[in-house]
Order: structure tokens, then C-alpha cells, then sequence
């Protein structure tokens, strides 16, 4: 008898190395792989910038990307959307053409990606508030005017980035060439509600009885009942089955798995990512729901919007009717046939030819 579990230990512990063993090839082919993107990605030429830092703004540590082939080239300063979606571990997929005409700042803020293991999560929840977004992102654009010798910046948002973009814009205009829109956000709640009726013809058009199910479980949506996270994630789901979020595809697995691929994350960073999402989500989530930009007439600098024909993420009606009564130096709407909520990645040529036609003419 004790032979027998002697034996079996002994294949316990054969089966626990060959697991072991696996999971180490596995860490090194991701080792490997993300190896080859970094060496593809390095900017070798003389007067380009490549820099990945930390450095204290509003208070905290928070990571700032800098990449660019010409040193002396526009900069434009990329505020991500989520809250708490970093673009930098996905830049890899779609930056690199616009680094040869840009100097993209890509920006980790408060409770994001590398930011978020910067404090502990107690100390950064009460400041998760709009109005700090948006005062550090004004600190971070002049942190880089300073630190590259720029008069101004080209300042673009993306998605939830919009809102602290267009608030930053207002607020201290002087630093700003431009401002560019991408699946820009005017009124949360028109959005919901746009966004909710889209999912819900799509579900009645294929007979999608669970869509069905749990869209009628939250309507009507928005409606007059408060808009919780869990509601929201109902709402969200279907709509970006149905394409919403990236053009004629149910699922984003390229975006949501891209950081796997990152030079620039490691597997813990990878993973932070979930977490400010955890620490941000239900804090900004009452000032989020009432954003509304629909009173805003006058605009202080030219604005540029990048809209997806497909976005029912951050739906494009009320973007293009807010675009068209602004009063604004210079305006102009771009249409991307092709994408939905994630323009950069699903277009990423036309995104490189409508930024050199309408936006870097404006920071010469």
C-alpha cells in the first residue's frame, strides 16, 4: 500500500512538472513574440523620440508614451477612453504609419493601465472625478510643451477621452492647435438611447430571442431609472454584437487581447487594466451619465470629428447635429464608411490621410 502512494505522488509530482514545463514554454513563446514587436516598433532614426516615463501629475505618478520618427513634427496628445482604457498597449497595432508626420503622447491617467499600480487604489478613489481628468490632462499638455519645446499641441480624444479632451479644450484653450474627435461623446443619455434601439432592431431583425430577453429586462433603457453598471452592461452587449463596436464583427478580440503582445506592459500591467476599471467605473459613473455638451454653441478652436458610420458604442447622430450648429475658427466631419466605435484600429490608413489633410495643415 505504501508503494502505491508512493507512486502516485511520484506521477503527481511528473504531471505537476509537465504542467509546469508547459506553462514556462508558453511564458516564453509571449516572451518571444512581444520580442519581435518591440524590435519592428524601436524608432532608430537620428532625430526621432521614443521615450515611456513616469512623471507626478496631479499629484501622482502617471505614465506618459512618446513616440515619433521627427522630433520636430506636430505633437499630438492622445487621451484614451474606458474610463481606464489605455491606449498604449494596443499602439503597436495601429500607430506606427502616424508616427512618421506625428509625435503621439499616449497617456496613462489616474487609476489606467501603468498609472494604476503608481498609488494604492484607496488613495487615488476619491479623486476619481471629471474635473481632476480633465486638470491633469492640462498639466500633462503642458508638462509636454515644456519637456519637447512645443508652442502647442494637437489634442485628440478617443471615446470616454472625449469628454476630458473637449472640457480640457474649453477650459485652457491656448494650448491647442486643434481638437479631434474620435467616437465622441455629447450626450451620454442620447447615446444610450440611440445605442439601445439600434440593438434592439437588430435583435427583432434575427429573431435573437436572448438579446431579446435581456434588452426587455432593462427597458426602456435609458429611461427614467437610474443608469447602474449592471444595466449598462446589458446595454452594451448588444450593440456591440451587432457591430457597434468594430464594424460587421460580434466580438473585439484583437483590442481586448492586444496588450498580451505589448513591449510596453508586462503581464501585471496587462492585468491592471481590469482593475482600473473596477477602481473607476462606479465613481465617475454618476458625474458620467449626466455629461452633455448639446448647450455648447461656440467652440474656442478648430475642431475635426472622426465618425464611424457603424458606432453605436458612442452613437453619431448627435455628434454630427452638435458638429453642424457649433460655431468653431474651422470644422469638419470625417466619415469612416468602414468603422464603427474603434476608427484607429479598424481604418487605420484613412485615420493617417484624414489627420495629414485636416489636421496637421492647422498646426503649421
Amino acid at each position: 500500500m505504501k508503494q502505491i502512494w508512493i507512486w502516485c505522488w511520484a506521477l503527481l509530482g511528473i504531471a505537476c512538472a509537465d504542467v509546469r514545463a508547459q506553462d514556462d514554454a508558453k511564458a516564453q513563446a509571449w516572451t518571444q513574440a512581444r520580442a519581435i514587436v518591440a524590435d519592428l516598433d524601436k524608432i532608430v532614426a537620428p532625430h526621432g523620440v521614443q521615450e515611456s516615463y513616469k512623471t507626478r501629475i496631479g499629484g501622482i505618478d502617471q505614465w506618459l508614451t512618446v513616440r515619433g520618427q521627427e522630433r520636430d513634427n506636430p505633437m499630438i496628445l492622445f487621451v484614451h477612453g474606458g474610463p481606464a482604457s489605455p491606449v498604449t498597449p494596443t499602439l503597436w497595432q495601429f500607430e506606427r504609419p502616424l508616427e512618421e508626420y506625428f509625435t503621439i503622447a499616449n497617456w496613462d491617467q489616474r487609476g489606467a493601465g501603468k498609472t494604476y499600480g503608481e498609488a494604492e487604489p484607496s488613495k487615488v478613489a476619491d479623486t476619481i472625478h471629471i474635473d481632476r481628468y480633465v486638470d491633469d490632462a492640462i498639466e500633462v499638455a503642458e508638462h509636454l510643451r515644456r519637456r519637447y519645446g512645443k508652442k502647442k499641441l494637437i489634442l485628440m480624444g478617443h471615446s470616454w477621452g472625449t469628454i476630458v479632451a473637449m472640457k480640457a479644450a474649453l477650459k485652457r484653450p491656448d494650448l491647442f492647435y486643434a481638437y479631434v474627435g474620435i467616437g465622441q461623446v455629447i450626450s451620454v443619455r442620447e447615446n444610450k438611447r440611440i445605442s439601445f434601439d439600434y440593438a434592439l432592431e437588430q435583435a427583432k431583425a434575427h429573431d435573437n430571442e436572448e438579446a431579446l430577453r435581456d434588452l426587455q429586462s432593462i427597458a426602456p433603457y435609458p429611461g427614467n431609472q437610474p443608469i447602474t453598471r449592471e444595466r449598462i452592461i446589458v446595454a452594451r452587449k448588444w450593440p456591440q454584437y451587432y457591430g457597434g463596436l468594430s464594424a460587421y464583427r460580434s466580438e473585439s478580440a484583437y483590442y481586448f487581447d492586444g496588450p498580451r503582445l505589448s513591449p510596453e506592459y508586462d503581464a501585471k500591467q496587462a492585468k491592471d487594466i481590469d482593475q482600473g476599471s473596477l477602481l473607476t467605473l462606479g465613481r465617475i459613473l454618476p458625474e458620467f451619465v449626466q455629461v452633455d455638451f448639446t448647450d455648447v454653441k461656440t467652440f474656442p478652436i478648430p475642431v475635426v470629428m472622426f465618425l464611424g458610420r457603424h458606432d453605436y458604442t458612442t452613437p453619431t447622430a448627435p455628434t454630427a447635429a452638435w458638429l453642424a450648429q457649433v460655431k468653431a475658427p474651422s470644422k469638419q466631419a470625417v466619415w469612416f464608411e468602414r468603422s464603427a466605435h474603434m476608427i484607429p484600429w479598424e481604418e487605420p490608413g484613412k485615420t493617417l490621410v484624414s489627420l495629414l489633410t485636416y489636421v496637421r495643415p492647422l498646426a503649421r
